[in-house]
């Protein structure tokens, strides 16, 4: 790859506020991630062409709360962003839930680490947690389900 190709696709990345941005191309793979104190999306996927000459951004907003389709008294917590998961504020503290806990819409599930951010995920709903869905410090993708809640 080119430097030209480079540097044209770090112009795209700032004039789209991107942090991170992978690709690969004829078998190289090209990752790039903006460090410094720039504020970061929750979510942003980049789809280009071929030539990289235009760019569409999608970002996501907060945590996903989705029903269970066989129970609609069961909300899903889904993963707002691609990171990776921490169940508890510090490798030796305990988790911030656990099965059978009662929770509000602003009790905190886990952490989702994103570019050294760590971003707090919100409960959403008032109810008691059924299930843990991810094994802690493990990758989460975009949209994954993490715990799933039974409503009250």
């Amino acid at each position: 790859m080119q430097l030209d190709k480079v540097k044209e696709i770090i112009d795209l990345m700032t004039a789209n506020g991107l942090a991170e941005f992978e690709m690969e191309e004829n078998g190289v793979r090209l990752s790039i991630k903006k460090g410094g104190a720039a504020p970061v999306a929750p979510s942003v996927a980049v789809m280009a062409s071929p030539m990289l000459k235009a760019g569409h951004v999608v970002a996501a907003a907060a945590a996903q709360v989705a029903p269970v389709a066989d129970d609609p008294r069961v909300a899903i917590i889904k993963a707002p962003f691609v990171g990776t998961l921490y169940r508890a504020p510090a490798p030796d503290a305990e988790p911030y839930v656990t099965i059978g806990q009662e929770v509000s819409p602003e009790t905190v599930l886990c952490i989702v680490e994103a570019m050294k951010v760590m971003n707090e995920i919100k409960a959403e709903v008032k109810g008691i947690v059924r299930e843990v869905l991810v094994e802690n410090a493990h990758a989460v993708q975009y949209g994954q389900p993490l715990f799933k809640i039974e409503k009250t």
